[in-house]
């Protein structure tokens, strides 16, 4: 076709109403793949303008032209029209699309106005072909949200240029689905992204800068050179917060969650969660309690308070948090996940969680992807989370952004998820706080994630003692001379005739009275309700708690079948289905109890009462040896099926999730849920224990030493497979001496049970007991199916957890001059050789507990072996590791006196483990024979 043709064919009324939906579908096609359209069409979507565009922006908005021109019901009465027009309309619609996909990038972000930014060629609209003559014309504006259905040219411009090239940029178009892109528009486009707020709502928003600006001049004037990471520079995060807890009671929330790091947190505690700055001024002079453990720093502490809202008290917690950044991200995750849960809420709607992150940390720091990859996951979604960068522009010390990031933005991890991302000038709060009730509401009605880029600088160094001039010397000499925000908005309003210059100056000396006398001075503070967890039943508990509650044998019995049972309909896969079947015959008494049974008998005795359960890990329903099937899938149909859930209808709720592959999001995820939610059982199992590796961060600054320098209680159970089976380094061990490193204070149980009926009791002491401090469980691989690693229903009904286990075979104890201590795996070994070699001289004790140290118990065990000398610690583990260094202090202390301890097990190793089988099993049966004294 010729070009005069194609622009008659245009014209004609193949483009009418009727055809427009078959001409979107020719011109989706054709966009995936032009050859799959005829020869015609092919050519007149070729000469659609594009004008450097990309295909998907021109496609968007020639799909709105098409449907605008099926809704023109006088279009179809048309036979002609101006060819010229016609394509001119569609640059219009291109253009618009143009400021929706890039109009951030010619936005007034930068409160300093350093950036050096390339201009955007897209938003002029001489790349689209339209002409200043074309500025008076009126063209339809296809879904624009602000205006009528036509503009003149020149209004839409200045429209456009207003919402998206203002002090908010928007990205939003990278979302693929089309309701959550109108929403924004019309949220956007209809306001031009300038919010009119009455005089009541901008006093406040000042009310918030002068805060936040007080409390840092006031530190600063008394504290000089002391650390506070100071907010100044980012003021407006303070009334930010205040819109969006305002906004969130609002929606219904009864609590909101908020996880941070260092900088803007003191100020966040006094000026938005209402703690006394009386107290915090004590803590700059030293001040604390020397029975709290060994504390923290201030700028580490968390805090809990009520707020006043328009929809009603809001409960406020902000988490603890160390100095490493972002793992406080999936703690506050885990912590909504719990109080939704305890709230029977689904959705999220009751609880909100807010990250606050700084600009290098968040494109930095793995744990953010790891967290932003759960947020959409059944085991852990929120129903969205609001995620708030304090972007400095700096960093940390002294880093440049391209130091930090390979992306134009350091909220461009958020489009993994197609979260919409508002960058905002915090010079502009009035911008801020519309941004602020966006993100609210957009996470209210989609149930997604939602971030704000809080655009500001920081006007001191890293601390307050560090010199950043040395490093950023524009950039400071910027913001020596530049108004801070506070001073920036008091003139703005004292120009609108908002307030009076003497209204602004009694503001500042109010706020400054109060920080005078200490009080609270958030006037929307409030005692605390019922929102706050009760810890109080677990205070003051001791490891002897009376914890015990016996299950009686014919409940045992019942819980077995029920467990075992499985509808007809529900076809299982064979292996399994063998399973069921020996549990059938386990419950009835038929088979000695397995691992799995054991286990899940545990879970059913305390569902049965009532206690909720939470299991996650990478392979948690099914196990990853194969041993737990829990979870039920149907081989016809891939639907599921839970016997656990289906004990009696007033049980307690059970939740077992195949986690996402990874180990630091989850776990640190699974501390939060256990510090909101004491009263049940929260378990994570890692696939391997050594896969724990990923998540040291949690287990040394949260797991081990919470209690110590935040007084938080956790009773979080961590599974680690752990056992020499020659599957090399990186599956053997889960690094047992890290665990034992860091115990002390009582701080976590270290337990390596190696009998069925062992982790049964060991399950429901955990819950039980009224005591929440973590459980780390050296748990088993082989031993999951070993014949001798086995339980009868009595134990389970009649026993308890033992912390230490003596000799089982019946050896004259006189005739024992060797006693061999051991824990795990190799005990079996040990075992099945000395009945072999037929050696009677020799006992094994097991010591199931390894912290904290069963002293008592062993002393019990050792008194028929006074008269030994001769006592081993064998284990498999290389002696740099295992439990040899850590705990061979507690083993000298129980052996009779004049007695010697010598180890027996492989040599010092910087590896874990072998690699080679025939390695592993030759060091195996060496480090057997020498703790049985057979070399």
């Amino acid at each position: 076709m010729q070009r005069d043709s194609l622009k008659a064919w245009r014209a004609s009324s193949h483009f009418t109403g009727a055809n427009a939906p078959y001409i979107e579908e020719l011109y989706e096609a054709y966009l995936d793949d032009p050859g799959s359209v005829s020869e015609e069409w092919h050519s007149i979507f070729a000469e659609l303008p594009t004008n450097g565009v990309e295909a998907d922006v021109a496609h968007t908005k020639i799909r709105d032209y098409f449907r605008e021109t099926a809704l023109d019901s006088n279009r179809s009465k048309k036979t002609t029209v101006d060819p010229e027009l016609s394509e001119k309309q569609v640059r219009v619609l291109q253009m618009i699309n143009a400021y929706r996909f890039r109009g951030h990038q010619a936005a007034k972000l930068d409160p300093l106005g350093l950036w050096d930014r390339e201009p955007v060629a897209e938003l002029d609209p001489s790349h689209h072909g339209l002409t200043d003559e074309d500025l008076g014309r009126e063209f339809n504006t296809g879904s624009y949200a602000y205006g009528g259905e036509t503009m003149k040219l020149s209004d839409l411009v200045g429209s456009l240029a207003k919402t998206y090239c203002g002090h908010i940029g928007a990205e939003y178009m990278h979302i693929t689905n089309t309701d959550e892109k109108r929403w924004i528009q019309q949220r956007l486009e209809t306001v031009l992204a300038q919010p009119r707020y009455d005089a009541e709502h901008k006093q406040r928003i000042l009310a918030g800068l002068n805060a936040a600006e007080g409390l840092e001049k006031y530190l600063g004037a008394k504290f000089p050179g002391a650390k506070r990471f100071s907010l100044e520079g980012g003021d407006a995060m303070i009334p930010m917060m205040r819109e969006l807890i305002y906004r969130s009671g609002e929606q219904g929330a009864k609590e909101v969650v908020i996880g941070m790091a260092h900088r803007g947190r003191l100020n966040m505690l006094v000026n938005v969660l209402g703690k006394k700055p009386g107290d915090l001024f004590d803590e700059f002079a030293g001040k604390h309690d020397e029975a709290l453990g060994s504390g923290d720093v201030k700028y580490h502490q968390g805090f809990s308070s009520d707020f006043a809202t328009p929809g009603g008290n809001v409960h406020l917690a902000l988490a603890f948090n160390p100095s490493h950044l972002e793992i406080v991200a999936p703690v506050v995750m885990g912590s909504v996940r719990a109080r939704m849960d305890r709230r029977n809420c689904e959705t999220g709607k009751l609880v909100m969680p807010i990250t606050i992150h700084g600009d290098s940390a968040i494109a930095g720091q793995g744990v953010v992807q790891e967290t932003l990859n759960m947020s959409q996951t059944r085991g852990f979604h929120v129903g969205g989370a609001i995620r708030v960068v304090i972007n400095n522009q700096v960093g940390f010390t002294t880093s440049n952004p391209r130091d930090t990031r390979s992306t134009e933005y350091c909220t461009d991890i958020a489009k993994m998820l197609q979260a919409p991302v508002f960058h905002v000038n915090a010079d502009d709060p009035e911008a801020v706080a519309l941004v602020a009730q966006i993100a609210v509401d957009y996470r209210y009605e989609f149930g997604r994630d939602v971030f704000i880029d809080l655009i500001c600088y920081r006007r001191h160094g890293h601390n307050e003692a560090d010199e950043p001039n040395a490093t950023q010397p524009l950039m400071y000499q910027k913001i020596k001379k530049h108004p801070t925000p506070r001073k920036i908005y008091a003139d703005r309003l004292i120009e609108q005739g908002v307030m009076s210059s003497e209204e602004v100056t009694e503001q500042i000396n109010t706020y400054r009275e109060q920080l005078d006398h200490g009080d609270c001075v958030v006037p929307e503070w409030r005692t605390m309700s019922e929102h706050s967890v009760d810890w109080s039943p677990y205070l003051g508990h001791d490891w002897d708690a009376d914890w015990e509650h016996k299950e009686p044998l014919e409940e045992l019995k019942r819980l077995g079948r029920e467990i075992a049972e499985v509808p007809p309909s529900h076809k299982l896969q064979s292996r399994v289905a063998k399973i069921y079947k020996d549990r059938e015959a386990m419950a009835a008494g038929d088979k000695p109890l397995d691992w799995g049974m054991a286990e899940t008998l545990a879970y059913a005795t305390l569902l049965e009462k009532q206690y909720r359960v939470r299991i996650t890990g990478q392979d948690s329903g099914r196990g990853t040896f194969f041993h737990r099937h829990a979870v039920l899938h149907n081989q016809d149909n891939a639907t599921t099926y839970m016997p656990l859930r289906h004990l009696k209808e007033d049980q307690g709720p059970i939740e077992i999730h195949d986690s996402v592959l990874s180990e630091a999001a989850v776990l640190a995820f699974e501390y939060g849920y256990a510090t909101a939610e004491p009263s049940g059982l929260t378990m994570w199992e890692a696939q391997f224990g050594d896969f724990a590796n990923g998540a040291q961060v949690v287990i040394d600054q949260f797991l081990s030493s919470g209690e110590q320098k935040w007084g938080r209680l956790c009773g979080l159970t961590m599974l680690l497979p752990h056992g020499y089976e020659g599957q090399g380094p990186e599956h053997s061990s889960a690094r047992l001496e890290r665990f034992l490193q860091l115990c002390a204070n009582h701080n976590m149980q270290v337990c390596i049970p190696t009998t069925p009926a062992q982790v049964y009791h060991m399950i429901r002491r955990q819950t039980l007991r009224p005591m929440r401090r973590p459980l780390v469980v050296m748990s088993p691989k082989s031993l999951l199916r070993h014949p001798l690693a086995v339980s009868d229903l009595e134990e389970l009904a009649h026993g308890t957890y033992q912390n230490v286990i003596g000799e089982v075979d019946e050896l004259d104890p006189k005739g024992v001059n060797r006693v061999v201590f051991c824990s795990g795996k190799v005990y079996f070994d040990l075992l099945d050789k000395r009945r072999r070699e037929g050696l009677t001289n020799v006992a094994l004790v097991r010591v199931e507990q390894l912290y904290p140290f069963p002293a008592e118990e062993m002393s019990k065990v050792l008194e028929d072996y006074q008269h030994v000398t001769d006592f081993v610690w064998c284990q498999e583990e290389p002696q740099n590791q295992g439990a040899w260094y850590c705990s061979q202090h507690h083993f000298w202390q129980a052996i009779p006196s004049g007695a010697n301890l010598s180890y027996a097990g492989r040599e010092a190793s910087a590896a874990p483990a072998v690699g080679y089988p025939s390695v592993h099993n030759k060091q195996q049966q060496a480090l057997v024979n020498a703790a049985l004294n057979l070399n």
